[in-house]
């Protein structure tokens, strides 16, 4: 059963002589999210409030959700289950791969070394909107000029080459953590960046052998584990395609390219 919280305060110049005592009670619940999000940073957790796509494992729309309930692992060891994307851009001259590094003030995974962009389409009609993948491309769109500050016109919705969608289950510590299925995305685009750092520290552009560099340098926990789980599985035979396409086109390196690759699967991962 759940209990209130109570809090006493005084009445202002208004009040009877000898002052009023108000009694407020809170819902136990309040109370606790209050407790789970404090000490974090404000902009971070005024973007726990965004309403997510909450899904069967089929991922199949349920119903929208916080940011915050969707991660908190009491809920995900209970199934709860979420829509998200993360996004892979490429240069397209050099071939390199744009990595992020998550900012300190990030709730989930701070300070750990992605890909390009990784969040959540939102619970509106615009990111809802299921045929071709249209409504994860804008989330991606919206994203990247968000913690990247690239312009739409520079990533076109027709730009971005879905490939298939993984489900896995994270935590991140005791609190929060993921529990998603993935939309894996492509690009190749000429970007300018001007990085948010409420959202991204750090950002390196890596080939192939400086990836495996860099994860042979760090502590495996010094990335986000569904980028572990991608690289791992997905990323380099799609990366090397990519560069097989743009030698026998002997054009620029072109994510589109790899269309004949994607499927219409869920890989558990889990």
């Amino acid at each position: 059963m759940s209990t209130s919280t109570t809090t006493t305060a005084t009445a202002g110049p208004g009040a009877d002589a000898g002052g009023v005592t108000e009694t407020i009670r809170l819902p136990a619940q309040a109370a606790a999210v209050d407790e789970q999000l404090a000490g974090h940073d404000e902009e971070q957790i005024r973007l726990m409030e965004e309403r997510c796509i909450v899904l069967d494992e089929n991922d199949m729309y349920l119903r929208d959700g916080s940011k915050k309930e969707c991660h908190l692992m009491t809920n995900i060891n209970a199934g709860l289950l979420h829509r998200a994307f993360s996004c892979f851009l490429f240069d397209p001259t050099s071939g390199k791969l744009l990595l992020q590094k998550r900012a300190e003030e990030k709730i989930t995974f701070p300070s750990m070394w992605t890909n390009t962009c990784c969040s959540h389409p939102l619970a509106i009609k615009g990111e809802l909107e299921e045929k071709d993948q249209i409504g994860v491309r804008r989330a991606a769109q919206r994203k990247l000029e968000h913690e990247l500050g690239i312009l739409p016109e520079q990533v076109p919705l027709d730009k971005f080459q879905f490939l298939t969608r993984i489900h896995y289950l994270a935590p991140s510590d005791g609190l929060w953590g993921e529990h998603e299925i993935d939309y894996i995305l492509f690009i190749t685009a000429p970007v300018t960046l001007n990085p948010n750092l409420n959202e991204v520290s750090e950002v390196k552009w890596v080939d192939q052998s400086e990836l495996k560099a860099l994860m042979d340098e760090l502590d495996p926990s010094s990335f986000t584990p569904w980028f572990k789980l991608i690289a791992a599985k997905f990323l380099i035979p799609w990366w090397t395609e990519l560069a097989s396409e743009k030698a026998s086109s002997g054009k620029e390196f072109n994510a589109l390219s790899l269309n004949r690759l994607k499927d219409d699967e869920i890989h558990r991962m889990l």
